[in-house]
């Protein structure tokens, strides 16, 4: 039986792939349209990827540039401040997964792990009022498997009582790597990948 639930955000709380499609765009706006095309595809396809993956596979593998921390820490910044505007309306909240998590957050242990940055995930989760519902909120630099191993090994979760819920390829593979169960939800290339595939919130048992 499930007892701690990991949860992704983008995606699985919050419609926002096409703000951040926006997010880059703008960001990187002074570059070849074709350059941030390429970019738009691999974050789509990587999805559980943090920004500061994206931004310096931008740089380094598209552009052939090198780009230092300070530089990736910059772009990052700008798009951040793009997506605390952008991001705090409850109008992009997924119902009937926000629902689900009002109506069982006493019932389960309920985590937050994203490869959004962890101060702006702290900071719409607080403007959006479902903070509250979950013991603690966990993003990036810190990559997602890092977040899975460190909140199993703080709390003593039983892997076995443990799941993911992510709408990505990177999401299944950090339930893989840190042996829990792994929910697909919202992508339907998800759908013969790990335990389960959630079709909606409101007839699932976990």
């Amino acid at each position: 039986m499930i007892k701690t639930v990991l949860w992704d955000f983008d995606g699985v709380i919050i419609n926002s792939m096409k703000i951040r499609d926006w997010g880059f765009e703008e960001i990187f706006k002074d570059y070849d349209q074709e350059l941030i095309d390429k970019l738009l595809a691999f974050h789509r396809k990587n999805g559980g990827l943090s920004r500061y993956v994206k931004i310096r596979y931008f740089f380094e593998e598209l552009l052939g540039q090198s780009i230092n921390d300070e530089g990736v820490l910059e772009y990052a910044k700008k798009f951040s401040i793009l997506m605390r505007k952008e991001l705090t309306n409850s109008k992009n909240l997924i119902l009937e997964t926000v629902e689900f998590i009002k109506n069982n957050h006493q019932n389960y242990n309920f985590h937050i792990v994203s490869g959004s940055d962890q101060e702006e995930l702290r900071f719409l989760t607080k403007e959006l009022s479902i903070d509250k519902y979950f013991i603690s909120i966990h993003g990036s630099p810190t990559s997602k498997k890092e977040l899975v191993a460190n909140l199993i090994e703080k709390y003593n979760y039983s892997p076995k009582k443990t799941s993911l819920i992510g709408d990505s390829h990177n999401d299944y593979d950090a339930a893989l790597d840190n042996k829990i169960y792994f929910y697909g939800y919202n992508n339907t290339q998800l759908l013969n990948l790990g335990d389960k595939y959630i079709f909606n919130f409101k007839e699932i048992q976990l």
